[in-house]
């Protein structure tokens, strides 16, 4: 009995803890630009996007959704140690720390060499992202002041543009992080699991929508001009790319949630230096997200001591 039940919580868990902290790194921005949109819209709109991914995954990985992300992870019968990862990860997000998910709930399943590559390859995205993002908005900030209004005939274009953006980083997104909910699951899902599965995953994002973010949103919030359409579209697209990179650079899993601290952080540190802004103003900020990411490192590594100790 336990057998079924332990899966099923950590698959339950995993979805909401993906869903609540991990998916406003892709969907922040585009919730805080359309806060005017009634929240069911968007919340249509990501989930055709999400259905549509999962599927996809599905058919062209043998009726796997998570991209082949898990070939380094062989499935393991999920034991209560195994489900307490999300559920420890529900409760940090609701103080608004930006915790890996993959970290976390991964580590929870891999041996010490795949956490080690895990980690390298995510401090690699993290130092990727703030580099390309410091030299690409030292660039921008030269010939744009997001902080304008855009011109209103330019508004549906932005607007447009911005939808379509969002639905390219949400799909490329998921297909990092569905590893993260799919390694609770058989790694060939039968067509009635996969179902259940797409209806957990797109009633957990509708939360996510009503609640506007919730605590973890400020993280994008409180960062300069996210609210406006045209920033929130290049950071989306900036964003993308990145994780597009990184998807096609190996397999192994890795952290989203520092590849988007990376980005913001190298964002945040060009527009100051460009406006004049005194730098050192800027690193109260980023240090508190910095080390509410070491916080999480820290609570994954006790995690993957614990596990070895129990199994």
């Amino acid at each position: 009995m336990l057998e079924m039940i332990f899966p099923l919580i950590g698959l339950t868990l995993a979805s909401a803890a993906v869903m609540s902290n991990d998916a406003v790194q892709t969907l922040g921005t585009f919730m805080v630009s359309n806060e005017k949109t009634p929240w069911w819209k968007l919340w249509a709109a990501a989930s055709i996007v999400l259905v549509l991914t999962v599927i996809y995954s599905w058919f062209a990985y043998g009726g796997d959704i998570s991209f082949g992300r898990l070939d380094n992870i062989p499935y393991l019968t999920v034991e209560w140690y195994h489900a307490l990862a999300p559920g420890v990860l529900l409760m940090m997000t609701r103080y608004g720390i930006p915790v890996s998910t993959t970290f976390l709930v991964l580590s929870a399943f891999t041996s010490t060499i795949v956490f080690e590559k895990m980690l390298v390859k995510s401090m690699l995205g993290y130092a990727i992202a703030a580099v390309v993002s410091y030299t690409f908005w030292m660039i921008l900030s030269k010939y744009l002041d997001e902080k304008k209004k855009v011109n209103p005939e330019h508004e549906r274009f932005w607007r447009v543009t911005q939808w379509c953006t969002t639905g390219f980083l949400w799909f490329t997104w998921l297909s990092h992080d569905l590893a993260n909910v799919a390694v609770f699951a058989p790694r060939v899902m039968s067509p009635s699991y996969l179902t259940s599965t797409i209806i957990l995953l797109v009633s957990v994002l509708g939360y996510v929508f009503y609640t506007k973010g919730g605590k973890i949103q400020e993280i994008v919030i409180e960062k300069s001009s996210t609210s406006y359409v045209r920033s929130a579209t290049i950071i989306d697209a900036v964003y993308a790319f990145i994780l597009l990179y990184l998807k096609q650079m190996n397999n192994i899993p890795m952290s989203t949630t520092w590849v988007f601290v990376g980005l913001l952080c190298g964002r945040e540190l060009a527009i100051a230096t460009r406006m004049d802004r005194k730098v050192k103003k800027v690193f109260p900020l980023l240090a508190k997200d910095f080390m509410k990411m070491m916080l999480g490192l820290c609570v994954s590594v006790v995690l993957v001591l614990l596990v070895q100790g129990l199994s």
